[in-house]
């Protein structure tokens, strides 16, 4: 992969998408040169990371590829995946209690994203910290073991090297950790590589379509053709591992208050017909109700946080598989379309007469919250990417501690959350000798149990990298990091990693001395 040329197709792509924006946001902040810590990604880790390791007094910059940050902690994941309450400790929890703050309780667990960006915004506001939005990794300079520097653009063909002794990848992607030569995997293992059953290829029940839904164009008909949204995959043994990665989706702020709504509108690519699938579900469902098609939660201030539900819904299953790989060109491309897809939907919810009058007169109520993403016209900056790459680094999380079945002697922080996988394709099988479409990758087992999470998975093999530490793309099996992919435990391992970067300085990350952070955290040392 051309990194060089690669990044900056990303940056033309952002020009050209939101160019007002991102020169606002690029004169907050200037790249600093130099710091004690460098932590690439605008995530809630990163946040966590930056705040933690200042209040260490290390000086902190952040290379924020984003416009916004906080991630999908500010991009309208609203309804907080807890799995366990007592499995979120330390910054983590402080941030749900600023929450609280705000809302006037104890704790608050749903939240509107405007609230957590500007508690998130205040936890960088600190001399010691300096974030430099709209800049994107471009290469990075490796001497041995030790990341000696990265190099970033801005978009307008301005370059800056910065230089620390520890740096930490907290993208969503593991951008930063591909380059600098960390191994890692995309997709799923198969449930053989570490003696898991859920791992690999799955058939569930759940999100799934009813027996009999033709996927031909014209039904009985092959020669046809498939409907939108199926792929001309095969079904693979369960078990059997590949590639694929879990749906991306959007997390969808909506307001019913009409003085408060931006009106569906048709996108520029509307096309009806990628939601003729959804319209034979609509034929075979003898009471539509909203709750089948979305997880409609409600959030304070009348808004919601809308997730994926049922066969056809908010996840565009099988089109983002060469996402965490992809040049920045051909993501934004995916992003655009995940996007345009979304807007799409509910415009055909809004308008199509094919769509059953209940679930169109409840659509009809809303709006997109206009006091949300005002910037961006309501519209969130962060596409749900729940699973890219994954660092294969000293330990490998695996079923087996979600289980509980093993030992963690360097625990550093908690996950509780079920083992979970959105749907990974959508594919025709033959089931007495008819064909129909089926979701296949869905996996929902277990949870509530807080599980310790090792130190050692934020770590790289030492042989690869001894000053990087990985907080979002750790060190796991595609099973096991469906339990751990929620944001309060990307909170949690944030926090986690800025205090071994401030402790590690010029030390192998993988030699530091977890019980200062063990005590910080608040997690129980041995």
């Amino acid at each position: 992969m051309k990194t060089e040329r690669l990044h900056r197709a990303r940056n033309r792509a952002l020009d050209r998408v939101s160019l007002g924006l991102f020169c606002v946001l690029l004169a907050a902040g200037a790249c600093a040169p130099q710091a004690d810590v460098c932590i690439y990604g605008g995530t809630s880790a990163a946040v966590t990371a930056a705040r933690a390791a200042a209040g260490e007094g290390r000086r902190v910059v952040i290379i924020c590829p984003d416009v916004v940050l906080g991630g999908m902690t500010t991009g309208g994941l609203g309804a907080t995946d807890i799995g366990n309450k007592q499995a979120i400790i330390g910054m983590a929890r402080g941030f749900y209690r600023d929450l609280g703050a705000h809302y006037g309780v104890e704790e608050q667990w749903t939240f509107e994203p405007s609230v957590a960006q500007r508690i998130l915004e205040g936890y960088v506001d600190d001399p010691k910290i300096t974030v430099c939005r709209g800049w994107y990794l471009d290469s990075v300079v490796k001497k041995g073991t030790r990341i000696r520097s990265i190099t970033c653009e801005d978009g307008n063909g301005a370059r800056r090297t910065v230089k620390a002794p520890v740096f930490i990848d907290a993208t969503y992607e593991g951008d930063l950790m591909a380059l600098a030569g960390v191994s890692y995997h995309v997709g799923r293992e198969d449930a053989s590589v570490y003696g898991e059953f859920w791992n690999g290829s799955h058939v569930s029940a759940f999100h799934q379509f009813p027996d009999g839904i033709d996927p031909f164009v014209e039904k009985g008909n092959p020669q046809s053709g498939l409907l939108w949204g199926i792929q001309d995959w095969t079904l693979k043994e369960e078990g059997t591992g590949d590639g694929f990665v879990q749906a991306y989706n959007y997390r969808i702020c909506m307001s019913n208050d009409k003085d408060n709504q931006i009106p569906f509108t048709r996108p520029a690519d509307y096309d009806s017909t990628r939601y003729e699938l959804l319209v034979r579900v609509f034929e075979a469902d003898p009471a539509p109700e909203i709750n089948r098609y979305f997880i409609w939660t409600m959030m304070p201030g009348g808004k919601t946080d809308i997730n994926n539900r049922g066969p056809f819904s908010t996840d565009m299953i099988g089109m983002n598989h060469d996402y965490p790989e992809a040049s920045w060109e051909r993501r934004r491309e995916i992003i655009e379309a995940h996007k345009n897809y979304t807007l799409g939907l509910f415009y055909f919810y809004a308008t199509d007469p094919r769509v059953p009058k209940p679930l169109q007169d409840w659509i009809n109520q809303w709006g997109y919250a206009k006091d949300e993403y005002p910037a961006t016209g309501g519209w969130t900056h962060q596409l749900y990417v729940r699973e890219a790459r994954r660092m294969v680094g000293e330990y490998v999380a695996t079923q087996a501690d979600c289980e509980g079945k093993v030992d963690i002697p360097d625990g550093i922080g908690y996950a509780a959350y079920q083992m979970d996988s959105h749907n990974c394709e959508r594919i025709v099988v033959c089931k007495d000798g008819q064909y129909m479409v089926k979701n296949e990758g869905d996996v929902e087992i277990g949870g509530g149990k807080p599980y310790p999470i090792s130190y050692r998975s934020l770590t790289p093999r030492r042989e690869e990298c001894t000053n990087l530490l990985v907080p979002v793309c750790m060190s796991s099996s595609h099973i096991a990091y469906g339990s751990i992919r929620m944001e309060p435990v990307f909170l949690e391992l944030g926090q986690v990693c800025g205090l071994a970067a401030a402790f590690a300085g010029k030390h192998p990350v993988q030699e530091v001395d977890i019980r200062p952070i063990q005590e910080r955290v608040g997690y129980p040392a041995r």
